[in-house]
């Protein structure tokens, strides 16, 4: 084999090493409690290409599988990064005020907040919307134990089921 294509092929391993590389993966736990109800198991695994900074999130309960974006709110979250997000509820989540605040900034759809400030209160905490196939809704607020690592650094938070039941999670 001539020194060009074993250079050619060696560039390509490291490429595909280096891409291979971006992704991470993780998986969490949790409870969903119902009234009335004992508390449930609850699996969730997610992926990222960006080092756990976006990427997608799975929510496995008894009897549904619930899919969909998650986002880390950083310092540089612009308004539209987190526009998906909101889907299927009010804009912001106004109506499950977000770790302790509430209000409605009307002009720019964001809690009390405008985009700079919002991204400045929030940065490390990651957000998810995740649906069934059926339409069913859940919503997850993560706070981020090591914020710099993403999802990979592990976290805690709650989600909630458009029905009302919540599920305490752990990342």
């Amino acid at each position: 084999m001539s020194n060009f294509k074993t250079g050619a092929l060696a560039a390509l391993s490291a490429v595909a090493v280096l891409l291979a590389g971006c992704t991470t993966t993780g998986v969490g736990t949790g409870d969903i409690t119902q009234k009335g109800k004992p508390a449930e198991a609850v699996k969730f695994t997610w992926k990222s290409i960006d080092g756990g900074i976006t990427g997608t999130m799975t929510a496995t309960l008894p009897g549904a599988v619930y899919s969909g974006p998650f986002v880390q709110i950083t310092q540089r979250t612009e308004a539209q990064a987190l526009a998906p997000l909101w889907a299927g509820y009010p804009p912001g989540w106004t109506d499950w005020s977000y770790w302790g605040y509430g209000g409605m900034n009307m002009g720019m759809g964001m809690p009390m907040y405008d985009a700079v400030q919002f991204s400045t209160v929030y940065t490390g905490k990651v957000l998810a919307n995740l649906k069934t196939p059926a339409g069913g809704q859940m919503r997850c607020r993560l706070h981020m134990l090591v914020p710099s690592q993403g999802m990979s650094g592990g976290g805690t938070g709650e989600c909630q089921i458009l029905n009302g039941a919540t599920i305490n999670a752990n990342f």
